[in-house]
């Protein structure tokens, strides 16, 4: 006879997967409804929103005049300080965090006590980052390191560039912080629940489309992860049901996901087929030229095919488009501001 812990698992996996198969299925527009209408007793106990969860960081002091003085609102009065919220994903074990626009600009070194504590620890962590560059490379810290020794590369614009150029990075050893910064594209987090090592990923189309996150994943297990044993966070991003993208676009990145599902490699066959999934990454728009794009669906869908079980996905129910009072958004306001995501190996 089985237990009832047994039997309580098992209830909540069930939970999980139809809460998923339900936003999956109606999108970011229904989770708002959920959210307005629903009592929220009832909403909070949805397991897909008790995965993400809203976080304070330290206050925002207010900005200060050139004579050094606080800058004042048009009443006359200061301005006060403001708490500043950010994301965590319950699957991951590791510190980390989905910032919001409210903590632009500042720089991953000093958002790195915002999720791990200011202690001996937290001032051992080393941040690493990347130029990015919309590309499907994954690199590790070590690498970073050799390139940064060797003499970075310069720009298209002819700079030189401030770090290596990769979309990816995946640690090696305790107390690394790696991090992604986005402002439409996926920014995914990914922590190992037994080795402890993280990984983090900026997956917009193109690096979608060059399968970004699986190779992050492949790095992971060449140093002896296991599938059963990741957690990965696709955090906000640009909602598949407001993302207009030409179909010439829809079909490079869908074409990753088309060979496991035997589908026709044609451009326009490849689309139907993916629109009439139950599950589709892939919507219809009003231009009939264009379709609507869900990346961190077809994201899903290769982690999925490579064997990921869905309880080890989580997809923020948070749309950068559609929440200017938390996230920039290019497609919104097509200004070069970012969030960023880190996470921090252990």
């Amino acid at each position: 006879m089985r237990s009832q812990r047994s039997l309580y698992s098992d209830f909540n996996k069930l939970q999980m997967k139809l809460s998923i198969v339900y936003y999956y299925s109606f999108g970011y527009s229904a989770h708002e409804q959920l959210r307005h209408y629903l009592p929220s007793t009832f909403y909070n106990k949805c397991p897909f929103m008790q995965l993400w969860t809203w976080q304070t960081g330290p206050k925002q002091n207010p900005e200060r005049n050139p004579e050094g003085n606080p800058e004042r609102n048009p009443e006359g009065k200061t301005h006060k300080p403001s708490n500043r919220p950010f994301l965590t994903c319950s699957l991951l074990p590791q510190p980390h965090g989905f910032f919001t626009q409210q903590f632009s600009p500042t720089p991953p070194e000093s958002l790195l006590p915002t999720i791990v504590p200011i202690s001996a620890q937290a001032l051992a962590a080393r941040v690493y980052r990347v130029k990015q560059v919309h590309s499907g490379d994954v690199l590790l810290p070590s690498e970073i390191e050799a390139a940064v020794a060797a003499g970075l590369p310069n720009l298209e614009d002819g700079t030189p560039a401030p770090f290596p150029l990769a979309d990816g990075i995946v640690t090696e050893q305790p107390q690394q912080a790696v991090w992604a910064c986005s402002a439409d594209c996926t920014p995914a987090l990914i922590g190992d629940v037994v080795t402890g090592q993280v990984a983090a990923v900026h997956a917009g189309w193109r690096g979608t489309a060059q399968k970004i996150l699986p190779t992050a994943v492949a790095r992971l297990q060449a140093q002896g992860s296991q599938l059963k044993d990741l957690r990965i966070a696709l955090g906000p991003a640009i909602d598949g049901r407001v993302y207009q993208v030409g179909k010439d676009v829809a079909a490079k990145v869908g074409l990753t996901v088309a060979s496991q599902l035997d589908l026709e490699p044609d451009d326009e066959a490849l689309l139907e087929a993916l629109m009439a999934l139950e599950n589709p990454p892939i919507f219809r728009d009003p231009d009939t030229s264009k379709v609507r794009l869900d990346v961190r669906q077809i994201n899903r869908m290769q982690l999925e095919q490579m064997g990921i079980d869905a309880v080890q996905i989580a997809i923020a129910p948070h749309c950068t488009y559609q929440e200017p009072e938390h996230f920039f958004s290019y497609r919104r306001t097509r200004e070069k501001k970012v969030q960023w995501s880190g996470i921090v190996s252990s």
